[in-house]
């Protein structure tokens, strides 16, 4: 089967497509005929080992046990292992691959268990690609807050593909939502459902004098003082992103030295989560915003956008052709290819 591997840390051009055997399933597990994967901050960090801990994870000097990288993805289910309940052949999933990696390829096995998922029916293979974690991240990440009808919600990093989400996501439990992001995302922040943007360009948060419940950092790029200082005396300091210590050391001090919680666990892989999603999804209560797509040839020139740090939503892989035509959802994307 076709995948792109890697075999050194680096940048962008280090990600090859070759030819390597195609997976065959655990007695648990479900090999998937990967349709769409998308390119995502967790992909480009692990191919440029950035941070360096990073290394301590994957292979200190050269990539290791990951060498074909894609954090989630949607496919058809082609076969199972003798003990697969969940799946049979021909069902559509989305699904999160964990830290084992591998969507740059035509197939990949998952365990049923995992964070496996019928796909909505109302998404095509592309859309429904870029909901597994970044969806997953914030519905979790906003539970961690104790998010409830009327909080008062801020998400800074709004237009990105957890921020979107999340800014969704937050109307749909009833809160009052903020989202932070630059003059170019402001009206599709807007159009998400945000009941106020603010433009980091033209107003500092600093300036801003709201309280709020959650404060949810989907980025790495929110200032801390000031985030903290505006949260209610119980509120909430989300953290999807931190790639150094500082944060998990000044985070520790806070929740020491106040009332004042603030959290950066990782996300968790959950069917449970997926299914609720797609539920969303097939109401019509949630959406994935899909800036740009690009060819699993093409996937060292979506890391490199990517890795720009100013994509709207999510950039996708094509991994094959669509041969199922009754997929044809409705969203499209926000930058022509």
């Amino acid at each position: 089967m076709k995948a792109i591997v890697y075999e050194r840390y680096g940048p962008p051009d280090v990600l090859q497509l070759r030819e390597v055997a195609k997976p065959v399933p655990k007695d648990d597990e479900i090999l998937i005929k990967v349709y769409a994967a998308t390119a995502s901050a967790g992909d480009w960090r692990l191919r440029k080992a950035d941070p360096f801990l990073a290394r301590l994870f994957n292979g200190l000097w050269r990539p290791g046990k990951i060498k074909i990288l894609g954090f989630e993805l949607a496919g058809v289910v082609e076969s199972t292992g003798k003990s697969v309940t969940r799946f049979k052949p021909g069902d559509a999933v989305y699904a999160a691959c964990g830290y084992g990696f591998g969507a740059y390829a035509e197939y990949k096995c998952l365990p049923e268990t995992g964070g496996v998922g019928p796909m909505p029916a109302n998404m095509t293979f592309e859309e429904a690609a870029a909901v597994p974690v970044g969806a997953c991240t914030a519905l979790q990440f906003l539970r961690k807050g104790n998010i409830r009808r009327g909080s008062r919600v801020l998400v800074y990093g709004a237009s990105g593909s957890v921020g979107t989400y999340a800014v969704q996501l937050a109307k749909y439990f009833g809160a009052e939502v903020v989202g932070v992001c630059s003059t170019l995302n402001v009206e599709l922040v807007r159009s998400l459902g945000a009941d106020r943007v603010i433009d980091y360009t033209k107003e500092r948060l600093s300036d801003e004098g709201t309280a709020y419940d959650i404060i949810f950092d989907t980025v790495g790029k929110s200032p801390y003082k000031v985030c903290v200082k505006r949260l209610k005396p119980e509120g909430f300091y989300l953290q999807a992103v931190r790639v150094s210590p500082l944060p998990i050391i000044r985070g520790l001090w806070t929740n020491l030295t106040s009332g004042k919680k603030v959290t950066g666990e990782s996300m968790k892989d959950s069917a449970e989560d997926l299914i609720f999603l797609k539920e969303l999804i097939e109401t019509g209560k949630l959406r994935s915003v899909i800036d740009r797509r690009y060819s699993l040839e093409q996937v060292a020139e979506a890391h490199r956008y990517v890795e720009q740090g100013h994509k709207k939503g999510n950039v996708v892989i094509s991994v094959r052709q669509v041969d199922d035509e009754k997929r044809t959802g409705g969203c499209t994307p926000l930058t022509p290819d």
